[in-house]
């Protein structure tokens, strides 16, 4: 069955009638590669930020599948041009020095969607959406107060680091969770829930029963076909509502 879908992703990408492309922008002077897929001229925007191996033909198929149902896709790069670790102390060094220094996590993530906005991207009318340590990141964005529309997190990090809040949040929460990450805890989910509701913030929080952490990672291990077809389908349901 796994095979199958594969198969039918691969041959429902061939058949996209979007082009995407890369786009170097910079932040603080240094090069970031973006990857850019534009539909109609006011079209709602999604910022999609990647995993802890950076922007790779993962972001890019989701950017594909979001701009075939009508929406401008900008996928962020938070590690630099060319900087695309395979190595798991590689993908640690990286994101761990973004944890660290959480200024510049949000200056980055706030670069892209300038750069979104300087390639005529819908910025005012845009959600941000990101996958693993990309939701921690959209949180992060959240927790900044980014004046958009709404935040969704697909198996992120949800713990909130000390010192900070969603006191000025804006829009709707998106979180979609396996039930059996054992990365990301159920406790840990609940204490997201519960914080959330007492700063006033719209939500819905979603788990799916037998999904690990990166459920929705094609052809890995941890990829659980059932719970990524639910979460894209409330993904897109949420997109119609949202934007």
């Amino acid at each position: 069955m796994r095979i199958l879908f594969s198969l039918l992703f691969v041959t429902f990408l061939s058949t996209s009638s979007l082009a995407g492309e890369n786009i170097t922008y910079s932040v603080d002077g240094q090069p970031y590669q973006g990857y850019l897929v534009k539909t109609k001229p006011d079209a709602p925007m999604i910022l999609l930020v990647h995993d802890w191996d950076g922007l790779t033909d993962y972001e890019v198929k989701r950017a594909q599948m979001l701009a075939d149902l009508g929406y401008s896709v900008f996928a962020a790069d938070l590690f630099g041009a060319g900087v695309r670790p395979t190595k798991l102390e590689d993908k640690k060094q990286h994101t761990g020095e973004l944890y660290k220094d959480r200024q510049k996590l949000r200056k980055l993530l706030y670069g892209a969607l300038d750069a979104a906005k300087a390639q005529g991207l819908n910025t005012g009318n845009a959600i941000a959406a990101g996958y693993c340590f990309g939701g921690a990141a959209v949180l992060e964005m959240a927790r900044s107060g980014a004046d958009l529309k709404g935040f969704v997190a697909f198996h992120g990090g949800l713990v909130t680091p000390e010192g900070q809040n969603y006191s000025t949040a804006k829009g709707k929460f998106l979180i979609l969770h396996g039930s059996a990450d054992t990365a990301v805890t159920l406790d840990q989910f609940a204490a997201l829930a519960k914080e959330l509701e007492e700063n006033h913030v719209e939500h819905e929080m979603i788990t799916y029963s037998g999904a690990p952490h990166a459920f929705t990672v094609f052809g890995a291990p941890s990829y659980r076909e059932d719970a990524d077809k639910k979460s894209w389908k409330r993904f897109t349901e949420y997109l119609s509502e949202t934007l």
